[in-house]
C-alpha cells in the first residue's frame, strides 16, 4: 500500500477526534442532538483549521444510516462512501475553478431531485468567495429556501468578499488558529501511534512554524520525518526551517546582560559562520525576552518545554524586569525596521547594539561611585525650597540693592519711551501680588511711590490711579490670561475711566459686532483675579479716545515694516543691481524678521 501523509491519514472522522475548535463543535453537537438543523451553515478561518473536516463530519452526521446524530457510526454504507470521497449525495465544489454563473446554474438544476441513497443532498462549497457575483445571485434564492431534503455547506478563507445577503442566509462559525500548546500535543500522539521518534524542542518549533494551521503543521512533521531519516531532532527540524540554535540567543542576552559589546559581536559572527538566519534569530529574541518577563512575574510559569529552563531561569534574574522590558521593546521595534538594514546582519547587530547603548546606568556605574543624584540631594531638598521660596517672596532688584527693602517696586511699568521701559523693567520686576505675600507690606518712603504708577494694593486701597491707569491697559491685557474671542474684543478697547473699585471700557464700534455680556464677565474675572479685590466693569460701544492694544500691535508693526523697507532700501548692494538691470523694488515682498 502507498504511503498516506500524516494530515489524510489522521484526519479525524468524528467530533471526538477534533482537537479543538470546540465553540463550533458543541454548537454542532446541540443542534443535531436535539433536532434543530438549520439548512446553511457557513464555516470561515484560515488554511488547515477544520473547515472541510468539520464540513464533511456533519455530513456523516445527517446522512448515517442509524439517524441524524452528533455520533455517525462510522460503518454504515453513507458513513464509508462520506469517508472514501465517493457518496453520490454529497457533491463537493471547489467554488475556485467553477466560478462562473453557467457552473452554479448547472450545479442547481438537481436541487430539486431527492437524495438516491441518503437523507439529504449536503452540496459542500469550498472557497465560496471565489464565486462571481452573478454567481452569488443565482445562489440566493435557492439558499435561501431550498428543497427540505438539501443542506448547504459552505467554507471560505476570507469572509468579508461575500456579501451580506449570502451571510444573512447562513449560520456562520469562525474557526480560530490553533495555539501551539494543541499543535504540540496533538503531533506527539500521533508521532506516538506512528512509533516515530522524536525531541518535544522539535514539535514546539514545528507548532510555532506552522502559525495556527494543525494541516501546515502535520506537513511540517511530514517533511521532519524525512529530513531526519525517520526521526524528529530538535537540530535537524532547525536546520530544515532554518530556525537559529537557542544556545546563540541565550548567550548574546548573558553578554547583553553583562554589558559586553565585544562579547555579544562575537557572537553574533559565530551565529554568521553558522549560516544563521537573522530575520528569524529576531523572532527567536523576542519570544526569548518574553519568556524571561513571565518567568520574572510568575516564577512557577517556567516551563522545559524547549529544554532551556535553567537557562531561562538564570537569565531571569540577572537582568531586571525594567530592563527586559525595555529589550523587548527595542526587539520589537527592530523588528519593523530590519527590511531597512543593508542586509540581515548588520540590522541585528544595530538592535543589539541598541539594547547596550539605551540601558539606564545603575547607581553603582554613577561618577565617584556616588548614589543617584535625586536621592542624593534630598536632605537639602527643603532647604533649596526655603531659598526658592526666598526669591520668589523678594523681587530682583532688592536683592541687587544694598539697601534692606521688602516693598516691591510698582507691578505696573509706566509709559515713557521704549528705552525708558526696558530701564525700567530691570529695576522693577514685573507683577507679584502684594496679596500673595504672607506678611504685610513695610513703610515706604515717599520718594519711591510713583503718583502714577500702576500696583496691586491690598484690600481697602481706594485711589483708582494705585491700581492702574488708563493709558497702561495696553500693556496689562497680555497679563490677564485672556483667549480666543474675549481676547480679541478686550484689544480692541480702551481703558477710558477708573475710578475706585470702578473701571469703564470703550469698545470701538467696528468691532462691538463680537461682544456680547458674557464677555464683560469674563474680563471682570479676570481683572478681578489679578487684582484680587472686587471690581465693576462696565463695558460701551464707541470711539476710542486712546490707543488700543489692537491699534498698538498695528502702529508698531508698520514701524517695523516701514524700518524693515528703508533698511533694504539703504542697502547699496541693491542699489547697484536695481541701476544696472532697471530694476523697481517690490515693497510688497518685505517683512520685518520677527514678523
Amino acid at each position: 500500500m502507498s504511503y498516506q501523509v500524516l494530515a489524510r491519514k489522521w484526519r479525524p472522522k468524528s467530533f471526538r477526534e477534533m482537537v479543538g475548535q470546540e465553540h463550533v463543535l458543541r454548537a454542532l453537537i446541540n443542534a443535531l442532538d436535539h433536532d434543530r438543523l438549520h439548512h446553511a451553515y457557513l464555516f470561515t478561518g484560515t488554511r488547515g483549521v477544520g473547515k472541510t473536516t468539520i464540513a464533511r463530519i456533519l455530513a456523516k452526521c445527517l446522512n448515517c444510516e442509524r439517524g441524524v446524530s452528533s455520533e455517525p457510526c462510522g460503518e454504515c454504507g453513507a458513513c464509508r462512501e462520506i469517508a472514501e470521497g465517493r457518496s453520490v449525495d454529497l457533491l463537493e465544489v471547489d467554488a475556485a475553478s467553477r466560478t462562473k454563473v453557467e457552473d452554479t446554474r448547472e450545479l442547481l438544476e438537481n436541487v430539486q431531485y431527492a437524495p438516491t441513497n441518503s437523507r439529504y443532498k449536503v452540496y459542500l462549497i469550498d472557497e465560496v468567495h471565489m464565486l462571481s457575483t452573478s454567481s452569488f445571485n443565482a445562489l440566493l434564492k435557492t439558499l435561501e429556501e431550498p428543497p427540505p431534503h438539501v443542506k448547504f455547506l459552505l467554507a471560505t478563507t476570507d469572509p468579508q468578499k461575500l456579501p451580506a445577503t449570502v451571510l444573512s442566509r447562513c449560520l456562520q462559525f469562525n474557526l480560530k488558529n490553533m495555539p501551539p500548546e494543541q499543535i504540540v500535543g496533538h503531533l506527539s500522539n500521533i508521532l506516538d501511534k506512528e512509533m516515530i521518534s522524536f525531541e518535544e524542542p522539535a514539535l514546539w518549533l514545528l507548532a510555532r512554524a506552522a502559525s495556527g494551521s494543525m494541516r501546515d503543521a502535520l506537513s511540517l512533521t511530514d517533511q521532519g520525518i524525512a529530513f531526519g531519516s525517520g526521526k524528529l531532532l530538535e537540530v535537524d527540524v532547525r536546520a530544515m526551517l532554518g530556525s537559529v540554535d537557542l544556545g546563540f540567543i541565550h548567550e548574546v542576552m548573558e553578554k547583553i546582560a553583562a554589558g559586553e559589546p565585544r562579547p555579544v559581536l562575537d557572537a553574533v559572527a559565530r551565529m554568521a559562520e553558522h549560516g544563521a538566519d537573522f530575520d528569524n534569530s529576531v523572532d527567536e529574541l523576542i519570544s526569548l525576552l518574553h519568556r524571561v518577563a513571565l518567568a520574572q512575574a510568575v516564577p512557577d510559569t517556567v516551563d522545559n518545554n524547549w529544554g532551556d529552563a535553567e537557562a531561562l531561569s538564570a537569565l531571569a534574574a540577572a537582568i531586571t524586569a525594567e530592563d527586559a522590558q525595555l529589550y523587548y521593546q527595542i526587539a520589537i521595534n527592530g523588528k519593523r525596521d530590519m527590511g531597512l538594514a543593508p542586509e540581515p546582519r548588520t540590522g541585528f547587530e544595530m538592535l543589539l547594539l541598541r539594547m547596550l547603548a539605551f540601558r539606564p546606568a545603575s547607581a553603582a556605574q554613577a561618577p565617584g561611585g556616588s548614589a543617584k543624584p535625586g536621592p542624593a540631594a534630598a536632605p537639602q531638598g527643603d532647604n533649596a525650597e526655603t531659598a526658592r521660596a526666598a526669591t520668589r517672596e523678594a523681587p530682583e532688584p532688592l536683592k541687587k540693592s544694598p539697601e534692606p527693602q521688602a516693598e516691591p517696586a510698582p507691578v505696573r511699568v509706566p509709559e515713557p519711551p521704549v528705552a525708558a521701559r526696558e530701564t525700567a523693567v530691570e529695576a522693577q520686576p514685573p507683577a507679584v501680588p502684594e496679596l500673595a505675600r504672607p506678611t504685610a507690606p513695610p513703610p515706604v518712603q515717599p520718594a519711591q511711590q510713583p503718583a502714577a504708577t500702576p500696583s496691586r494694593s491690598s484690600p481697602g486701597a481706594g485711589a483708582g490711579q494705585a491700581m492702574v491707569a488708563p493709558e497702561q491697559w495696553v500693556e496689562l491685557i497680555d497679563r490677564l490670561g485672556l483667549v480666543g474671542v474675549v481676547h480679541s474684543v478686550a484689544s480692541n478697547m480702551a481703558l477710558a475711566h477708573v475710578n475706585d473699585n470702578r473701571l469703564r471700557f470703550v469698545l470701538d464700534a467696528g468691532n462691538a459686532a463680537l461682544f456680547n455680556e458674557s464677555h464683560e464677565t469674563k474680563l471682570r474675572l479676570a481683572l478681578q483675579n489679578y487684582f484680587e479685590r472686587e471690581l465693576s466693569v462696565t463695558v460701551e460701544i464707541g470711539q476710542p479716545h486712546a490707543e488700543t492694544p489692537a491699534m498698538r500691535r498695528l502702529r508698531l508693526a508698520g514701524e517695523r515694516q516701514q524700518q524693515a523697507v528703508e533698511e533694504i532700501e539703504k542697502d547699496q548692494r541693491l542699489q547697484g543691481l536695481m541701476a544696472r538691470f532697471d530694476g523697481r523694488l517690490d515693497h510688497s515682498s518685505i517683512a520685518p524678521l520677527d514678523s
